[in-house]
């Protein structure tokens, strides 16, 4: 493996475990503020991104390189609305989305075919990851009163999980 395509693979690692981080931030903002289907949601995004930096660690293992663990920075956890932390995490995923690229350019550059074809997956998964914080956002844009907040925050795991299991 290239020094390049190394150099790239342990700082997508490590922005995966960062997203990770945050999303767990994103969960608690939410759980404070009575948002419980909001908290699980993003609980369940926080280990989806845990998975995805495992599987960037068993490529690299495979490929005799150990990951690399760095500091983790603290988390965003000044929102002034739930529309800010739905905008939050659709600004986090978009620039997951240019990590996953940059790091894919990388393994081109270096004609790198195996790790081409791992960040093949990711960059099919980022399309989705990308579509659900858009639907997010635009759901929460609509609910203007109390009452409709209340009632996305019931139904948001089931509504944005049937999104992505219908490939949206």
């Amino acid at each position: 493996m290239s020094d390049a395509v190394r150099k790239e693979l342990q700082r997508q690692f490590n922005h995966e475990l960062m997203a990770a981080h945050q999303y767990e931030a994103l969960a608690w903002w939410c759980a404070h503020r009575t948002l419980p289907g909001f908290a699980r949601f993003f609980r369940h995004q926080a280990a989806e991104e845990r998975e995805h930096a495992a599987r960037i660690g068993r490529h690299l293992l495979d490929r005799g390189v150990q990951p690399v663990m760095e500091s983790v920075p603290a988390p965003r956890m000044d929102f002034a609305s739930l529309l800010e932390v739905a905008r939050h995490a659709q600004t986090l995923e978009a620039a997951n989305s240019r990590g996953i690229q940059t790091a894919y350019e990388a393994a081109v550059t270096a004609r790198d075919y195996p790790a081409q074809v791992l960040l093949h997956w990711f960059i099919n998964e980022q399309v989705e990851e990308e579509a659900w914080t858009a639907e997010m956002v635009n759901r929460v844009e609509a609910a203007t009163c109390a009452g409709a907040l209340l009632d996305l925050d019931r139904h948001i795991e089931r509504l944005l999980e049937s999104d992505k299991s219908a490939g949206h």
